[in-house]
């Protein structure tokens, strides 16, 4: 089995949990990059703990919490009753001031230890899925997993696993450390990458680009506060323009650009690139791309989780640099997709 437990029961918690379920009917066979990965499928998944800070989600188990509001993600599969109560983490700056509708936190409940929480739920890695911007939130629970001896993979932009100081702390500790920003199974901006890529190998130069994406979950609408959103720039920037490697890279937007409420976990993209082919004669590509959110990052992290257990087992400490090129934007080795796939099956079949 892979034990998880997961901080912030959300909507992206909700895919995933569901998805477990999901897959254990053995008719279903789309969604993944394989029904194995080291042996694990994914009904060897298990959900041993989970850390929230909403009051209507603490106390719950966490098969009905994922649907309690504000979560949005569609409903695909009923979950049954898991026998794990959502226990209050820690806030630290988790919940941005225009949240406070949105995230109901109830300050005289009493926060869990979440180191010996963890260490008594036997989790082998601890998923971070708190809401962009959370800083301090994020050390708080990648330090609390080094403490309770459990591998950390956060799907959050806060710069941790890419960076050589959290690295070699896990490492240190003899844990596994995958992250940083998860890249959704075919999203936003892994589809920039792939016509980024592909455009540059046909041998067009592109002269500028930009990326728009609206939405309607608790995500985008935490992201309207421009200064939560450093990282994330940051993280989605830097995953299409480092494709240009030593060469002028052209002016490039790419980062959300509204939250539209109702949309709820549906996520509309908007690329746009301009270049030249042959002759500097103009080309433009207008690209819209129209998901539900939070299954399309469910659908990477679910083999993130079998790939993590799988470097576990072979003994692999600190950052994995292939598992977290392979699912992440902002990963501490970056590389061209074309590049990770090789990598990648090299690495599943070792």
């Amino acid at each position: 089995m892979i034990k998880l437990a997961i901080i912030g029961v959300g909507n992206c918690a909700s895919s995933l949990i569901q998805g477990i379920e999901y897959y254990k009917d053995k008719k279903n066979k789309t969604g993944f990059i394989a029904e194995k990965i080291f042996g694990y499928e994914i009904g060897d998944v298990e959900i041993v703990g989970a850390i929230d800070i909403d009051q209507r989600k603490i106390g719950k188990d966490v098969s009905e919490a994922i649907f309690t509001d504000p979560n949005c993600a569609v409903k695909f599969c009923d979950v049954p009753k898991k026998n794990v109560e959502v226990m209050k983490g820690e806030v630290y700056d988790g919940v941005a001031k225009h949240m406070t509708d949105s995230f109901k936190v109830d300050d005289n409940q009493k926060s869990v230890d979440v180191a010996a929480y963890l260490k008594s739920a036997d989790a082998d890695f601890a998923i971070c899925y708190l809401p962009v911007g959370s800083e301090e939130a994020v050390r708080f629970y990648a330090q609390k997993s080094l403490e309770a001896g459990v591998g950390f993979i956060n799907a959050i932009p806060v710069f941790v696993c890419s960076t050589d100081e959290w690295s070699k702390k896990y490492a240190d500790a003899g844990l596994v450390c995958i992250g940083d920003d998860i890249k959704a199974q075919f999203g936003a901006t892994y589809t920039h990458r792939i016509l980024t890529e592909s455009l540059l190998k046909r041998g067009i130069a592109i002269d500028d680009m930009y990326q728009l994406n609206v939405g309607g979950n608790t995500d985008f609408e935490n992201m309207i506060d421009e200064e939560r959103l450093t990282n994330k720039r940051i993280s989605k920037t830097t995953a299409v323009d480092s494709l240009f490697g030593d060469t002028e890279k052209p002016p490039v937007r790419i980062g959300p650009s509204d939250y539209i409420p109702h949309l709820n976990d549906t996520k509309i993209c908007y690329i746009n690139i301009h270049g030249r082919q042959f002759g500097d004669q103009k080309i433009e590509i207008d690209l819209k791309l129209k998901v539900e959110d939070s299954p399309n990052s469910a659908g990477i992290m679910i083999d993130v989780v079998r790939l993590a257990k799988g470097a576990k087992d072979k003994g692999m400490k600190g950052e994995v640099s292939i598992i977290s090129s392979f699912g992440f934007k902002h990963p501490k080795v970056k590389m061209h997709e074309d590049q990770i796939y090789p990598q990648l099956q090299e690495f599943m079949n070792s």
